[in-house]
Order: C-alpha cells, then sequence, then structure tokens
C-alpha cells in the first residue's frame, strides 16, 4: 500500500486528526470513506493511531486488504475537491425530508433524533414491514432483536429518487 503525505491526500481535518493521533499514544480514531466520499460500495476506511498501534493492526491484518482497484478509486475520489461537503450537505437535506415524510406514516409510531447517515423508527410490526419492503426490493435494516429497539426498523438515507421510492412503497403498504 502506498505511503501519503500528510497534504497529499488528505484534507485539513484528517491532517489534524493525524498530528493529534501523534501526541496521544492510545488513541485510535477510525473514519469511513462510504456516503461522504461516495465510496459505499468499496467499503474503505481510515485509521489514525500512533506508528506502534499500527504496526500491531498490520501485523493481523490480511496482507492484501486493498486491492489496487479499489486504492486507485479512492485517490481519485479524495481528490475531488468539495466532494464531501457537497455529499454531507445532500445527506442532510435528504435525512431531513425523509424524517418528515416517515411521520406521515401511518404505521411509524417513532423517529429517533440521527446525526447519522441513517434513521431509526419505531413502527407497528418490524418484522411485517421488513418483509414486505424486502418484497418490493427496499433493503432496510430490520433492528426489532437488539435491546430496545424493539419493532424498530433502520432506514439508510438514500438518494431523492431512493427515498421518494421508499416514502411512495411505505404509503402503499397494508
Amino acid at each position: 500500500m502506498p505511503q501519503w503525505g500528510i497534504s497529499e491526500h488528505f484534507t485539513v481535518n484528517q491532517a489534524q486528526m493525524l498530528i493529534e493521533a501523534l501526541h496521544f499514544p492510545n488513541l485510535v480514531v477510525t473514519q469511513t470513506l462510504s456516503k461522504a466520499y461516495a465510496m459505499a460500495g468499496i467499503r474503505l476506511g481510515i485509521c489514525y493511531a500512533s506508528p506502534e498501534i499500527i504496526t500491531i493492526l498490520n501485523t493481523i491484518k490480511p496482507p492484501y486488504n486493498i486491492n489496487e482497484l479499489t486504492q486507485k478509486k479512492a485517490i481519485e475520489l479524495l481528490n475531488i475537491k468539495d466532494l464531501a461537503s457537497n455529499q454531507i450537505h445532500d445527506i442532510l437535506k435528504e435525512r431531513t425530508k425523509l424524517m418528515i415524510e416517515l411521520k406521515n406514516i401511518n404505521f411509524v409510531s417513532k423517529i429517533y433524533p440521527s446525526d447519522a447517515n441513517f434513521i431509526l423508527a419505531k413502527v407497528d410490526d418490524a418484522n411485517k414491514r421488513y418483509t414486505q419492503l424486502i418484497e418490493k426490493g427496499i433493503v432496510i435494516r430490520n433492528r426489532t432483536t437488539q435491546v430496545g429497539c424493539e419493532n424498530c426498523l433502520r432506514f439508510t438515507v438514500g438518494t431523492s429518487e431512493e427515498n421518494e421510492k421508499l416514502i411512495k412503497t411505505l404509503k402503499d403498504l397494508k
């Protein structure tokens, strides 16, 4: 895997995190490159830690854990100015719209506050609603088996078109 200089492929905030991590030998900071960097499909993230911790992590990771195609795509997307801020803006806008629309679904009884790219909602029967949505080709997460999440579904914030399809489908469910 290539070694990069701080200014080469990192934002100012990322560079600051990296510098701060060096001051705290027991600090590990992880960051996903999924939604904010338009890389959800390649399942890639970043780990900031002291050289000692990175050495330990390198001994337990698979030897070829990031292929060349993934590396090239990540570098290409990291070099697009304002990509992350534009993506985050769109996600926040869509999350707000989705939360408003979910309040109008008759079987949704509660929407939990969210600072993430997903929304947790309490519904009348999570297993039933999960199955109905899967049958319609919409993949969500059924969290009903997790403590404190009985009858809860997790909706990932998608594109405007994806969210519109989700809401229309939810409104049509019986």
